[in-house]
Formats: C-alpha cells, sequence, structure tokens
C-alpha cells in the first residue's frame, strides 16, 4: 500500500515516488566540475581559458572530479534505480558525504589563502543549502528508501 504522505501527482505511471526536482539541481551543483570539464571539451578553442579561469590550479580541478563521480552515477542509475535497488539505498548516504567534503574542500582552500570570490562565496552557500536539503528532505528520503519488489 503506497504511503498517503504525498501528492498523487508525487507518482509516476508505474506508482513509484517521482524524484523532486531540486534533486537534479543538486546533482548538477555537486557535478559541477564535470559540467565544466564537458563545456570545456566542446569549445575546443575557449576550453583552455575557461578551465584556467575556474581552476587556475589544474591540481584542484583534477581533485575537482572526485566528489562529483557520486552525481554521476546518481545520473546513470536514476532512472533504473528500481533495477538496483541496494546501490540505490546506499547512494543517499555517498552524496550528503560528498556534499560535505565539497563543502569542507572549498573552505579547507580559503584557509590555505585562496581569496574568497563571490563564486565561491555562492558556491559555499549553495553546499550548504544543498546539504541540509539533502538531510532533511522527506521526499527524497523516500525516493532512496523504497520498498523492494
Amino acid at each position: 500500500m503506497k504511503s498517503t504522505e504525498f501528492h498523487p501527482s508525487d507518482y509516476d505511471a508505474h506508482g513509484h515516488l517521482r524524484l523532486p526536482l531540486l534533486f537534479w539541481l543538486v546533482l548538477l551543483l555537486q557535478a559541477r566540475t564535470w559540467v565544466l570539464f564537458v563545456i570545456a571539451g566542446s569549445s575546443r578553442e575557449q576550453g583552455n581559458t575557461l578551465l584556467n579561469l575556474f581552476y587556475p590550479d589544474h591540481d584542484n580541478f583534477w581533485l575537482g572530479l572526485i566528489p562529483g563521480v557520486p552525481a554521476v552515477l546518481a545520473f546513470l542509475l536514476s532512472g533504473r534505480r528500481h533495477a538496483f535497488p541496494a546501490a540505490w539505498r546506499a547512494l543517499r548516504l555517498i552524496l550528503i558525504l560528498a556534499q560535505a567534503v565539497l563543502l569542507g574542500w572549498q573552505i579547507v582552500l580559503w584557509l590555505k589563502g585562496e581569496p574568497v570570490s563571490g563564486i565561491s562565496l555562492s558556491l559555499v552557500v549553495a553546499d550548504i543549502v544543498a546539504l541540509i536539503w539533502l538531510l532533511t528532505n522527506r521526499r527524497l528520503r523516500a525516493c532512496f528508501a523504497m520498498d523492494k519488489d
């Protein structure tokens, strides 16, 4: 029996709870280095300039790809989440940890002397909001704690 906690429009045609729209935005936030990588790769002439603008230290760019791996995995697995229920359930905790790593990493960069810019400050605020949302959203929690089929 389905929960009456959520609105009927929150379910798809198969009776599965839909992922919230904000979930996709959080995944984009976590995979921001991957998004930049794809954009830089598609714009050959300006790609290096774009990477240098956001990541003057190229080591930070390569390290920035690591916390985005769970978000990329979530993108790939989201359409088949009922085929891989154990992996899907574990992914919520991994996404929370990745968000905490992104937040902590930016703070560490500031402590090491990287200047605080408007972009980095807005990313920290977005990371804090995303982390709180990942921890507290009931519908998202229900999407990851789906019943075994």
